[in-house]
């Protein structure tokens, strides 16, 4: 009796233990996300310093339908294959990635090409057979280096010049050499007249 009792004891056991696995898989299912959203953290609208080889990273966060993150995404950031663009760090214009615990994704090592204008990183997000889609846009620009801070003093030099050269103007036309500026702008007045005479003659 003792030994029939033990025996259905531990089938007891072994059956609630061969069934929590298909019970978890059941929970794991259930918690599956139904939609991705990705949302951009950094990197859109950067403009990328090509002579300084400056480049802002994308980094992106995945959601699920409530909000919340994802993770364990599949992310696949992919840079156009010719124009402006550039290349990540294994040489290549794709790169894949795998969302953190707090759903986020960076491209580390991405390089700008040579070639200035403005292009677009389309970015992929998955979960089984939920996927979605986003681009970042970015523009490699030769500009934005020390040159724009050397022509920036200058229209500061230009702009202290021209008030200088105001602030004469006035002391000219309130103080003593007012007339002075009187007697020139008369003598271009009689000019003018007299070449309007001469006209018609």
């Amino acid at each position: 009796m003792r030994t029939s009792t033990v025996c259905r004891i531990a089938g007891l056991l072994l059956c609630s233990i061969l069934a929590m696995p298909p019970r978890t898989a059941c929970a794991e299912q259930a918690a599956a996300p139904t939609q991705l959203n990705i949302v951009i953290v950094e990197g859109e609208g950067a403009v990328n310093n090509l002579r300084q080889r400056v480049v802002r990273e994308p980094i992106v966060r995945v959601e699920d339908q409530n909000h919340k993150p994802v993770a364990g995404a599949v992310v696949v950031f992919l840079l156009p294959g010719d124009g402006s663009g550039g290349a990540f760090a294994n040489g290549s214009q794709m790169l894949t990635v795998t969302t953190d615990d707090g759903g986020q994704a960076a491209a580390r090592g991405m390089r700008a090409g040579n070639v200035t204008g403005q292009y677009q990183i389309r970015v992929t997000a998955s979960v089984g057979r939920v996927t979605a889609t986003a681009t970042i846009s970015q523009t490699n620009s030769a500009a934005a280096t020390a040159g724009g801070a050397v022509s920036g003093k200058l229209i500061a030099i230009l702009a202290i010049a021209g008030g200088a050269a105001a602030g004469i103007a006035i002391a000219l036309t309130h103080g003593g050499g007012s007339s002075s500026a009187t007697t020139a702008t008369t003598a271009t007045t009689l000019s003018a007249g007299t070449a309007t005479v001469g006209a018609p003659h």
